[in-house]
């Protein structure tokens, strides 16, 4: 076992500056003291959290939702999710956007994990729910969200991964949690 000095790898905090509050994110460029002493900036998005939610019907089905995501210009297909609300609870976030997007409830729920999608340059935390045991409920979405609801077999969900088809993070980790609980 190597027994030499970590180097302090913390960088300080010098000084913040917002540049831009949204409806969804806040920047701010930070200057910062590097462990070598110097200085630098770092530009840094602020996001309020968000949840996703895989819905697995008694047939082995994904509830998935297809929309157009207008950063990469394309239609994506993913589990639901959405963004936590002010003092909202993941769980309770989780059990909205479930019936706000896809219609359904479920009576189940498991938290899977939670993971920070973008570190490098986001605080987002996402936190990955399970929910089954799945009923209708009331479908209402957002003034500005446009989406159809598709289910998709777990083990189809999980090729579409290796194709390509399936390319955002949460959907991508979600399926492969689902595969290893329920097998594919």
């Amino acid at each position: 076992m190597r027994e030499e000095k970590l180097m302090d790898l913390e960088e300080k905090t010098l000084a913040s500056r917002d540049i831009f509050q949204g409806r969804i994110i806040k920047v701010r460029v930070d200057q910062v003291l590097l462990p070598d002493g110097s200085e630098s900036s770092r530009e840094i998005v602020e996001h309020s959290g968000a949840v996703g939610i895989v819905a697995i019907d008694e047939e082995n089905n994904l509830w998935m939702v297809r929309q157009y995501r207008k950063a990469l210009e394309r239609v994506l297909l993913e589990i639901p999710a959405g963004t936590l609300e002010e003092n909202e609870e993941p769980l309770e976030c989780a059990r909205r956007e479930l019936e706000e997007e896809t219609g359904l409830q479920a009576a189940k729920w498991q938290k899977i994990l939670s993971y920070h999608s973008a570190p490098g340059f986001c605080d987002e935390k996402l936190f990955l729910f399970m929910a089954q045991g799945l009923s209708p409920g009331e479908s209402s979405l957002d003034r500005d969200e446009f989406l159809e609801v598709e289910k998709v077999p777990l083990k189809e969900a999980y090729e579409m991964i290796f194709s390509g088809e399936i390319i955002d993070g949460k959907s991508i980790i979600g399926i492969q949690y689902a595969c290893r609980l329920l097998g594919c």
